[in-house]
């Protein structure tokens, strides 16, 4: 059974307060509250398990806002003795003990995390020191190779993120268009590996894939317009561009460019129609 994790486990009994489920470390309450309609014994349901407040192990089919080995932002609902209690989509809390905190915290922000099982307690806990999760092998990428981002901080030069789920890298303020949530994932691309092994990475293909990726996104947002028209042209401002596509407005310009030469769309200078 793998503690805060699911686990397709099998129901052994029923009674008053809820199912008994099967598994090689002894069998497990899943609460009358969390049994689906028409559950039998002897079916195999998938839950997560956890400890609950008397630190013994419980079933639940909620689904948590985190895993346990897993980054995610999650909001500070209060603070106790040991530490600060995050939300993570359970009705206990998840604990972030005061030595795992970079800073002090206030209820109700959010912070990024990472989630794993305390040996001493054989808890789950949080810890706001994530790089010292990240993995130390070299990245298995090449520049340009599609990767997954998670927004992890913003620094003056950029979004540190978290890329695949194990390596740390940046992206640079100058290659996004649009506020950044903690927490967010995003597809991105590996722009190059460093010295220090940290990655720097950007949200659009270099070179013409840019454009190619710029002008998809586009013309889906023509399609799905009324009438296949958008109040944006080559005269529009920025601010209004990056609001109705998300795009700065020099890759906006290009990827306008290309549409036309396609004779996908037609142009005036403060709207894109969708040619029929």
């Amino acid at each position: 059974m793998n503690l805060g994790d699911y686990n397709d486990l099998e129901v052994a009994r029923a009674t008053s307060v809820g199912l008994y489920l099967t598994s090689d470390d002894g069998d497990l309450l899943l609460p009358n509250k969390y049994i689906p309609e028409g559950t039998q014994v002897g079916d195999v349901l998938r839950v997560f398990v956890y400890r609950d407040s008397e630190d013994r192990l419980i079933a639940t089919t909620l689904r948590p806002l985190a895993l346990v080995n897993s980054f995610a932002a999650l909001a500070v609902r209060d603070h106790g003795p040991a530490g600060s209690f995050l939300e993570w989509g359970l009705e206990k809390d998840l604990l972030l003990p005061f030595p795992n905190q970079r800073r002090d915290l206030r209820v109700g922000e959010r912070v990024f995390v990472f989630v794993y099982l305390d040996e001493e307690s054989d808890r789950l806990v949080a810890s706001a020191k994530w790089k010292k999760f990240l993995s130390s092998e070299p990245f298995p990428g090449q520049p340009g190779d599609a990767v997954r981002l998670m927004v992890a901080d913003e620094t003056d030069l950029g979004y540190p993120v978290i890329v695949d789920g194990t390596h740390q890298g940046l992206l640079f303020h100058n290659e996004v268009f649009r506020p950044l949530r903690l927490g967010e994932t995003i597809p991105g691309f590996l722009r190059q590996v460093r010295a220090d092994g940290k990655l720097d990475v950007r949200l659009q293909r270099e070179g013409y894939g840019e454009v190619e990726t710029a002008a998809a996104t586009l013309l889906a947002a023509l399609r799905g317009a009324p009438g296949g028209t958008l109040p944006i042209g080559d005269k529009s401002e920025a601010d209004d561009v990056y609001r109705r596509v998300g795009m700065s407005k020099k890759v906006f310009k290009k990827a306008l460019g290309a549409l036309f030469k396609q004779g996908a769309v037609e142009l005036a200078p403060l709207e894109t129609r969708l040619r029929a």
